[in-house]
């Protein structure tokens, strides 16, 4: 059985009472916390939300593709206000230019010099929103701070905050004026998520939430950026066995293998594969990555990163078949 099946750590606190529950450490609190504050705001999406982190605990970037309203925007502010960083929201146009991401350096006829200021790229939590509409021109601007966590500008290198995390959204079935992301910007997103259309009863909960204000609105940071840095470097210490280890290595090399894949996912996948599963095991108070971490997050870590012949797509072969089949054919370590 997958984890995400079981019962979340968030709907079944510890008690002190409970002499044998295991400890909550203060990495998975500032877990649980988080995951606390979004799920008053996003309702229904435990396990969207809890992927979520995992790629933010883990160090990558989330891409959220799903229909309009169904709730993309509100998670990344939810996220945002949950923590006590700094927050930078994009809303991505076709006329936007890379100096309105990265910034700029502007002449001051005071001094005669040219001075730098800052885009909006330097933040603890950057919002590109409908991340699609820009043109590739634009899209490529994050591309190195993405991957280095640094920018380089009129010449020089700059360093971005060690809190860095990019969650981008986009919609799938709108196609004017949108410029899809290539292979090398989907690359550099640790996840891929939808969150789908609410069961009725957690969409008429939505509304009677939303009947005076909305939810955002009542929500205050609970953790700070030190906290959220004490909980990475947590996940980087949870134990990954050889096994596991070559486990992943199988998944990611399957999929370049596999009839109908044009390119399959990268080193980098691997890399995105481990550590999301590493944050997952710290979630659930476990000292190492099991099976059915990776079996999890497999797919939203894997199928976005993959690129398929047309006649595979017409066959009806999707992305996301192929990492599932991938997954009942590699052997699954015992």
């Amino acid at each position: 059985m997958l984890i995400g099946a079981t019962s979340d750590p968030v709907s079944n606190p510890q008690t002190e009472g409970n002499r044998d529950a295991p400890k909550v450490t203060p990495p998975q609190e500032t877990y649980l916390r988080l995951h606390r504050t979004i799920c008053q705001v996003i309702r229904g999406q435990d396990a969207t939300v809890r992927r979520v982190l995992a790629a933010f605990a883990s160090g990558g970037h989330v891409l959220l593709n799903d229909y309009p309203g169904t709730g993309k925007t509100t998670l990344a502010k939810a996220l945002a206000r949950a923590i006590a960083a700094q927050f930078t929201r994009i809303q991505f146009t076709p006329d936007l230019l890379p100096s309105d991401i990265l910034g700029v350096a502007i002449f001051h006829q005071s001094n005669g010099e040219f001075r730098f200021h800052e885009g909006p790229v330097f933040t603890n939590i950057l919002l590109a929103d409908e991340i699609n509409r820009a043109s590739p021109r634009t899209q490529s601007a994050l591309l190195e701070a993405m991957a280095e966590g640094q920018v380089s500008v009129e010449g020089q290198r700059r360093v971005l905050p060690e809190l860095f995390f990019v969650i981008a959204t986009q919609n799938p079935i709108e196609f004017r004026g949108t410029y899809p992301l290539p292979e090398a910007q989907m690359d550099r997103f640790a996840l891929q998520l939808d969150l789908g259309y609410l069961p009725p009863e957690e969409e008429s909960a939505m509304l009677a939430a939303q009947m005076r204000d909305h939810p955002l609105d009542r929500i205050s940071a609970c953790t700070t950026v030190s906290e959220v840095l004490a909980l990475r470097r947590a996940v980087q210490d949870v134990r990954v066995s050889d096994e596991i280890r070559r486990y992943m290595v199988e998944l990611v090399a399957a999929t370049r293998k596999t009839a109908g894949v044009r390119l399959g996912a990268s080193p980098r996948a691997s890399l995105a594969l481990m550590k999301t599963s590493q944050a997952l095991a710290l979630f659930a108070g476990m000292e190492c990555v099991t099976p059915d971490h990776v079996q999890e997050i497999a797919v939203p870590v894997l199928a976005h990163r993959l690129v398929l012949d047309p006649q595979a797509q017409y066959s009806g072969q999707s992305q996301r078949s192929v990492v599932e089949d991938v997954l009942r054919q590699v052997p699954t370590p015992a």
